[in-house]
């Protein structure tokens, strides 16, 4: 290590162009890496969608869900398997280890489902993986007063979006709500008899007359050309006059009509328009993708007249906040620290010298996660401002060291000896210390599930910025060291080692308290239980929710409600709600499939974006919802959120398990009262649906055989004819349209009608259905849920109170107390299962952090008593860390276990400093108490001034009213305060227990010191 710090003096300059190279370097990186909300996690989700048009939720489960659920439960790395069954579709989520490569895992589902065989016009599954870059990073509105949608559809797909594509780190630009045009042929049924014709003929003669079919390659003489066979069938008149018979063509028994239509309903702000939605690559930078695109559309609104394109949705405006607000964190948080050890110091050029570590450190942290493909998120950021107080530590020790033997009229050494000898003196402390503090934070690696991936990227940070705040300390400062005192201090700033006020003060508290062991330990030991009395109060959550001021409302029609009255619905919604103080956009949409609900044809979509100024959006999200019911609707408005699910939030879930719809729903009906008497929840839900009337037509076997027919003969005919065929294509106006078979929808007015349905018997004579089966009314449920192969509907609600592990004890004791039928039983989940496997993993990750930093402090001190004495300090960050969380608010969570466990490394590093300086002492001759008070006045100032550092540089965290996401002032406040309580009690309780610790060897020594005054 000597060589290190001689280096360092011996050669300034390489080592300032050095220095210049890393924080250039570390510039570049920093400015070049990618924005991102949260860190790229994977999520172990494989989703599987699969669309059955026309299908009701039972058919769609057995015939659709069922299958696939059998094939994929069995995978490696599968913990759970649950499925929803609709109207119209099946949607399948997959879930996995962790640790499960995603990529295989996905494909290893594609190639499972591809032996599988559907019913007819079942489409074919849509396999995909959950991953936060799937999700569009923004969304455009497309409007243009003086064009149709027709001519609005042609001016988006020529002008607007090939040139969005082109936009380097765009993956794909998906389109909605656009014109599409094809060709329906209806056959006249009169004109088909009187030509003898069939219509499965005309289909046949369409079908081989449309052709164009490639024959090969063939010898013509000596050289060889390709054959290939062409109908010549290419225009609407082609198709027309397609001669099916001689004198009769297509048109004399059919008529083709070509024309548009919406693919799906989709408005902005009172005008129809049409959806672009942008999806980035996976390795682009979020905000750089978003900036771009959206510096493009002020030139597509001035090259294209009329048209108006509206940001519907924007992910990196929040992103950019987020980064800016946490950089003005750091900054703020830098300057605390600066004014701090100025105020200690009181010597500008000691204060520059330890200041650079700041820049320095967090630029080579900068350059490593660079190197690791680590985004520049909340979390990272995040890690920089707790880390700031923290990098300057190492810096402080060493400059304060040197200055003050350079201030001692006694001192000896003088320049580069003097440098050499301080800075080395400070290395064990310093490089234990930041040991210590990378080895708290190895356990975070094997916290598994989200908080663990969310949260190894803050982890690296701290440890990158740790690392290079130690090689900093070695190098940089005592090289500037040398070079700003030169020639020693001014002769007013040399002085003999007098101890000031405070450092005499404290030589007496301690004096006494070592006197009085047992009274003050035992004090502090109270003091430790009645603020660990305190957590019940303090209360337990799991992660801050960050909230944007949008919202997403889904209107979910009833069972029977046409997509004409949805659009009605929609129209009057959308007059309410634009009239809103604070909206500034309502964009919805109707039909089609969304992220939602893939089989929601009828399905409508509202997103609701409010002025960032809006002040009572927290009221407005409360008033929505029933404002909507009150238009009389027949189905359900419901708000979706998203923050239960993932990060943040506390929304709990009950997931109540039972053999068929119709036995769970009387449970969930009376849990959902019980909920409701509930003050500390609300937005209680039911995944429960509305269910369809049914008629179950039950075959008569013995009068279906007098007529030759079977069950299945009379399923067939009854089958409605889920897809329109297609028969082949055209071109019109240069583009190609697909040509259908018009088929006609099926409806009955009332019962009778489906009892006299005529059946063809293979006997020649038609049968009313009425005749050979009887039907039966039922109901049948709108939705079918299932996890892990059994039947469940979840039951969720929002805690309003700050205490949600009270609230969820709570429930589970009101369950517990239901009576329940013996094949149901109910299960919490949400934000109480995350909770649970969340908090007991950090807890054995504080404990294995513990035990890491023994290990490093007993390789470090040699025995066993003196790292014991060290760890003595941790218990009692609990005093100020609870006080913290009760003085502002907070409560324990996820992020203030995060702050505690980064406490373990800062206190532990105070303890060191001081007790390093003890054991040097001891090893000059001294006693141990004459070392303890020695120790304890010299080494009194590194540690005020590192501790107060490491606050001021927190505390705008923790006043921050910013949005500050997952790095909330929880964390800060727990640092803040455990480092609060600590560093008083370290300075009082670590001496206390190492005098204990050691009193064989204290008592030798007073013994000897009495004998030799004898």
């Amino acid at each position: 290590m000597k060589g290190i710090i001689k280096f360092s003096l011996n050669n300034k300059f390489a080592l300032w162009i050095m220095t210049f190279l890393v924080l250039f370097a570390g510039l570049y990186a920093g400015t070049n890496m990618k924005m991102e909300t949260i860190p790229d996690i994977t999520i172990p989700i494989v989703s599987v969608t699969t669309v059955y048009p026309g299908a009701a939720p039972e058919e769609v489960m057995e015939k659709v869900t069922k299958p696939i659920e059998q094939r994929t439960r069995n995978l490696v790395g599968v913990t759970s398997v649950s499925s929803t069954s609709m109207e119209n579709a099946s949607s399948i989520i997959i879930e996995y280890t962790y640790e499960t490569d995603m990529e295989k895992a996905a494909d290893e589902v594609k190639n499972v489902l591809a032996d599988l065989t559907f019913p007819e016009g079942v489409q074919n599954p849509g396999v995909s993986r959950i991953s936060f870059n799937a999700f569009p990073v923004l969304s455009l509105s497309l409007s243009n007063d003086q064009l149709d949608l027709a001519q609005l559809t042609k001016q988006a797909t020529d002008n607007i979006i090939p040139r969005l594509q082109g936009f380097e780190g765009v993956a794909d630009v998906q389109i909605s709500g656009q014109n599409i045009v094809k060709g329906e042929l209806t056959f006249n049924q009169e004109a088909l008899a009187q030509t003898g014709l069939t219509q499965e003929a005309v289909q046949g003669i369409i079908q081989a007359s449309a052709v164009s079919a490639p024959l090969g390659i063939f010898e013509f003489g000596a050289t060889e050309k390709s054959v290939l066979v062409d109908g010549n069938i290419t225009t609407e008149e082609d198709l027309n006059n397609l001669i099916l018979m001689p004198g009769v063509k297509l048109s004399d028994v059919a008529e083709l009509t070509v024309g548009g239509e919406a693919e799906s309903i989709s408005r902005t702000n009172g005008k129809d328009a049409i959806g672009v939605s942008i999806v980035k690559a996976a390795d682009a930078n979020t905000v750089d993708v978003v900036n771009a695109v959206k510096a493009e559309i002020e030139e597509l609104e001035s090259a294209n007249e009329g048209l108006d394109i509206t940001v519907a949705f924007d992910q990196g405006e929040p992103i950019e906040a987020s980064v800016h607000t946490m950089m003005s964190k750091a900054v703020i948080g830098a300057l605390c620290a600066i004014v701090i050890i100025l105020l200690f110091l009181r010597n500008i050029r000691s204060t520059i010298i330890s200041v650079v570590s700041i820049p320095l450190s967090i630029l080579m942290a900068m350059l490593a996660l660079n190197q690791m493909d680590i985004t520049l998120n909340i979390m990272t950021l995040g890690a920089i401002t707790v880390a700031i107080g923290r990098v300057i530590d190492d810096s402080i020790v060493v400059i304060e060291n040197i200055y003050r033997r350079m201030s001692l009229s006694s001192e000896k050494l003088k320049g580069k000896e003097l440098i050499l000898e301080a800075t080395r003196e400070m290395f064990v402390p310093i490089m234990a210390s930041t040991i210590v503090t990378v080895a708290v934070f190895l356990p975070l690696g094997f916290v598994s599930g989200m908080v663990g991936e969310v949260f190894m990227p803050f982890a690296l940070t701290v440890v990158f910025a740790l690392a290079a705040s130690l090689i900093v300390a070695i190098t940089v400062v005592p090289m500037m060291a040398h070079m700003m005192f030169r020639n020693g201090l001014k002769a007013n700033q040399i002085n003999e080692e007098k101890p000031g006020r405070l450092a005499l003060w404290y030589k007496g508290v301690l004096r006494w308290s070592l006197d009085h062991k047992f009274v003050t330990f035992g004090g502090a030991v109270l003091l430790l239980v009645g603020s660990l009395m305190l957590a019940p109060v303090v209360g337990f959550s799991f992660l801050p929710a960050d909230e944007q001021k949008s919202m997403i409302i889904t209107y979910n029609p009833a069972p029977g409600e046409t997509k004409e009255n949805v659009v009605e619905m929609a129209l009057e919604a959308e007059k309410i709600l634009m009239e809103r103080e604070g909206v500034t956009i309502v964009q919805y949409s109707i039909g089609g499939q969304n992220p939602m609900n893939p089989g929601a044809s009828k399905q409508a979509l509202f997103n609701l974006t409010y002025d960032k100024e809006f002040e009572g959006f927290t009221e407005e999200k409360e008033q929505i919802v029933p404002l909507l019911q009150e238009l009389g609707g027949q189905g359900e408005w419901k708000e979706q959120n998203f923050a239960g699910a993932g990060l943040g939030g506390s929304t709990i879930s009950m997931n109540v398990y039972g053999p068929d719809m119709k036995t769970i729903q009387p449970v969930v009906d009376e849990l959902v009262a019980k909920l409701n008497e509930n003050e500390d929840l609300k937005k209680i839900d039911s995944s429960l649906a509305e269910t369809y009337e049914q008629y179950r037509i039950v075959a008569d076997r013995e009068k279906l055989s007098m007529y030759g027919l079977t069950a299945g003969q009379v399923a067939m005919a009854l089958s409605p004819v889920r897809t329109e065929p297609v028969l082949t294509t055209i071109e019109k106006d240069g583009e190609e349209v697909t040509v259908y078979l018009s088929v006609e929808e099926r409806t009955y007015n009332d019962l009778s009608d489906l009892e006299n349905v005529m059946l063809p018997s293979p006997l020649g004579t038609p049968v009313a259905l009425k005749d050979v089966v009887t039907i039966e009314e039922g109901e049948s449920p709108n939705t079918i849920t299932r996890l892990d192969d059994r039947i469940y509907a979840s039951v969720s609600a929002d805690v309003t109170a700050t205490n949600v592990a009270a609230v969820s004890a709570e429930l589970q004791t009101m369950i517990d107390d239901m009576k329940l039928p013996g094949n149901v039983d109910i299960d919490m989940g949400g934000v109480t299962e995350q909770m649970n496997e969340t908090f007991s993993q950090l807890g054995l990750a504080i404990l294995a952090a513990v035990a890491v930093v023994y290990l490093v402090l007993v390789l470090t001190f040699g025995g066993a008593l003196t790292p014991l004495t060290i760890l003595f300090s941790l218990p009692f960050t609990v005093i100020g860390a609870m006080l913290g969380l009760l003085i502002f608010g907070e409560t324990i969570s996820a992020t203030a276990l995060i702050g505690a466990l980064m406490l373990i490394g800062i206190v532990v590093t105070n303890a060191i400093v001081l007790i390093d300086r003890v054991i040097h002492k001891e090893q000059e001759g001294m006693s141990v108490r004459e070392a303890l008070l020695e120790a304890g006045v010299t080494r009194l100032r590194p540690i005020l001034m590192t501790a107060i550092a490491t606050v001021g540089a927190l505390l705008p965290l923790a006043f921050g009213f910013e949005s500050g996401g997952l790095i909330s002032k929880g964390m800060a406040v727990t640092v803040i305060g455990g480092l609060t309580s600590s560093t008083l009690l370290t300075l009082i309780i670590v001496p206390i227990v190492y005098e204990f610790l050691n009193r064989k060897r204290a008592k030798k020594a007073q013994l000897e010191m009495n004998a030799g005054n004898a």
